[in-house]
């Protein structure tokens, strides 16, 4: 079955199994078996911002074992280790993802917790970034998420503490140089960032 009809249907749950047998040309993820479609482009801006971060951060992880992908890249996140890809219920597609352990990659992407996730809000996704994936990446243990505002060219950085829950955010805006935790020794210059 495919997600043709899935707008009448949100109260059904869905699996990576099926996500992956969908093939209407549309970009969906799952969070929690909740269909959400992906299929509108992003903005010109947003485009610009991804490709400046990641690129930065490419640069930085050359010689070293992280790997950088943005998106459309697969991240399925189980709700336990052992289960099987077709019964996991989430699959997202973050704007960029840092996987440190190369166990989590295969040829469809990553399983498990990136080590960090940066999402670009966007008018139809803030929502959704803001809350759903906020306690999303904090329940499957994502180290660092990364939320990039354009309008008001501002970066909030969250890290999981020791208890397991994002503690209070290092905010920066145009202009700062932001830093990593995670990635030791990652910079990254806002006002390159949001450069027009």
């Amino acid at each position: 079955m495919g997600p043709a009809s899935l707008a009448e249907k949100m109260e059904e749950r869905f699996t990576y199994g099926q996500y992956y047998q969908w093939d209407d040309g549309e970009r969906w993820e799952l969070i929690d078996g909740v269909p959400y479609n992906m299929t509108a482009a992003p903005v010109r801006r947003h485009q610009g911002i991804l490709v400046r971060v990641s690129s930065r951060i490419e640069e930085f992880l050359r010689d070293k074992p992280c790997q950088v992908y943005f998106a459309p890249f697969d991240v399925r996140l189980p709700d336990f280790s052992e289960q099987d890809d077709n019964d996991v219920p989430t699959v997202v597609q973050p704007d960029l993802v840092v996987v440190c352990d190369e166990k989590k990659l295969d040829d469809r992407g990553c399983r498990g917790a990136p080590d960090l996730v940066l999402e670009i809000l966007s008018p139809s996704t803030s929502r959704k970034d803001i809350g759903v994936k906020f306690s999303l990446y904090e329940r499957h243990g994502v180290r660092e998420y990364w939320i990039i505002h354009p309008a008001e060219e501002s970066l909030m950085v969250f890290t999981i503490g020791e208890d397991g829950k994002y503690g209070r955010p290092q905010g920066y805006g145009r202009g700062d140089l932001a830093i990593s935790t995670v990635l030791e020794g990652v910079e990254l210059n806002l006002e390159e960032v949001f450069a027009e």
